[in-house]
């Protein structure tokens, strides 16, 4: 397979991913929405609302690794507040359409780039290498893993 035939799936996979977690996390019911298994771990709610902040991120990279000699990628972690439950008070509706929005926008980007910018690389903090077709893989499992553990919320059994 050819790297444009793999950045077509990949661009497909991203464009369609809103359409497979926003129903999922319309799913939960609202008594386990906001409900986190332990004390450390987001809610369905926050993983949800988690997802729908980060497209701007990586547009964000995508810029400095096509515009910067030797771009070097820095790892964002999530703040104390975020685990202490910050993300519960942002609204969910709003997080949502924004996920939506700012995913067909950026889509649209990446059908843009050439097959020499996919492979442009980049020095990253915690990954042994790194290019702008990585990094949209990397989003793609990213929300995927989101995704499985909002639906690990929602079949979940047995509530304590």
């Amino acid at each position: 397979m050819n790297a444009m035939s793999d950045t077509s799936t990949l661009i497909s996979a991203l464009a369609t991913a809103p359409g497979v977690i926003v129903p999922l996390i319309r799913e939960v019911p609202e008594s386990i929405l906001r409900r986190r298994p332990s004390p450390a771990k987001w809610s369905a709610y926050e993983h949800a609302v988690h997802l729908s902040q980060t497209d701007k991120l990586f547009r964000d990279r995508l810029d400095v690794i096509l515009s910067t000699p030797e771009p070097f990628i820095e790892v964002k972690e999530n703040t104390a507040e975020e685990e202490a439950g910050s993300m519960l008070e942002v609204d969910l509706d709003a997080s949502l359409d924004r996920y939506v929005r700012e995913r067909a926008s950026l889509v649209e980007r990446l059908k843009t780039l050439t097959p020499e910018e996919w492979q442009k690389t980049a020095v990253h903090d915690a990954f042994d290498h790194y290019s702008v077709f990585i990094m949209f893989r990397h989003v793609l499992n990213h929300e995927m893993f989101h995704a499985y553990r909002i639906e690990e919320l929602l079949l979940k059994k047995d509530w304590d």
